[in-house]
């Protein structure tokens, strides 16, 4: 049992269909901190083994940066009536996180959705399936990442949940998460680890700055890499 998001009454919900309160995501001084930060720098911090796979931009510039708190969806592949419920309930600067079960052969968003993502000033969009109107998302101002394209169009009819636990090219996506994408990828951060992972991703940019320093200079450390050699038994 859960409750009506609209009047936060109980309410027993069909089965295939669920619709949760938008959650909360970071403090938004630590959402504005990771536009700064580098999906890659990210994902060093997190371990390396986070992040999505298989997803292309299709907004064009490469320095744009979608980041913002997670609304999730679930629908089933080619339909997209969740979506338009979902955007009937975001705030801006969310990121749309959108679990097509990686299904390419109908399009959920296209151009018409476009503008409405325009006109609620959502943070982007992240899809495991298929977009159309390609020239209409490569304009600036609403970056997207999905699966692939196609120009055939969607369904209506359900079922799908909003605002539930979803995986999405592989990553694991909570309702709330920050998600950070760039040219390199996506990433998920938990809300509520955000300050830590922003505290250890410029800690690590720093370390980089370092190398970076030494490479150019032609001074790079050789134990940086002979340790881990002669620690597997390699007499170097």
């Amino acid at each position: 049992m859960t409750t009506n998001p609209t009047t936060s009454a109980p309410v027993q919900w069909p089965v295939g269909y669920r619709i949760n309160p938008r959650a909360e995501g970071p403090a938004a001084d630590i959402v504005e901190a990771f536009r700064a930060i580098p999906v890659a720098a990210i994902g060093d911090a997190m371990s390396r083994n986070i992040g999505t796979v298989g997803l292309r931009q299709y907004h064009a510039r490469l320095d744009t940066v979608l980041c913002g708190p997670a609304v999730t969806v679930r629908v089933r592949p080619g339909d997209n009536l969740m979506i338009h419920k979902a955007l009937m309930m975001v705030q801006p600067g969310d990121v749309l996180v959108i679990d097509g079960g990686g299904d390419v052969s109908q399009a959920l968003v296209g151009g018409l959705i476009r503008t409405t993502c325009v006109a609620k000033k959502l943070g982007g969009l992240v899809i495991d399936g298929a977009v159309r109107d390609l020239c209409e998302w490569a304009e600036e101002g609403m970056p997207i990442f999905a699966r692939g394209h196609t120009h055939r169009g969607p369904s209506k009819d359900g079922p799908g949940e909003i605002n539930v636990p979803i995986a999405c090219a592989g990553l694991a996506v909570l309702p709330g998460d920050l998600i950070v994408g760039d040219a390199d990828g996506v990433i998920a951060i938990p809300a509520m680890e955000a300050a830590d992972v922003l505290s250890r991703s410029r800690a690590h940019l720093v370390k980089e700055a370092t190398i970076r320093a030494d490479n150019a200079a032609g001074k790079s450390d050789p134990e940086r890499f002979d340790a881990t050699l002669r620690a597997k038994g390699l007499p170097i």
